[in-house]
């Protein structure tokens, strides 16, 4: 049922790519804690998912205990970011 999903193997390709993990340690099953990285790298790793899957994800919203799998589907849960000030248009003044 747990296979690997585009978000994942996605995620595997940014921690290769760009926080030069190697691709070898990472399973779904790995903990963040397994490949040496504290909370200050989850952090930055949490900015730049939202960046690069364009989802809502707060600073903190995974632990170094986490696994790469949960974080996944973590992203997978979100909803994308949308284009900003949808409403933002309709702010007119008042004439007294």
């Amino acid at each position: 049922m747990n296979g690997t999903s585009e978000t994942y193997d996605r995620l595997v390709d940014l921690l290769v790519d760009r926080f030069e993990v190697d691709r070898a340690e990472i399973a779904p099953d790995t903990r963040f804690e397994d490949l040496d990285m504290d909370s200050l790298f989850l952090v930055e790793l949490l900015l730049v998912i939202q960046s690069e899957f364009r989802a809502d994800i707060g600073e903190d919203a995974a632990t170094p205990g986490d696994t790469v799998a949960a974080v996944a589907a973590l992203i997978e849960g979100r909803r994308p970011l949308t284009s900003p000030g949808a409403g933002a248009a309709a702010a007119t003044g008042d004439r007294a």
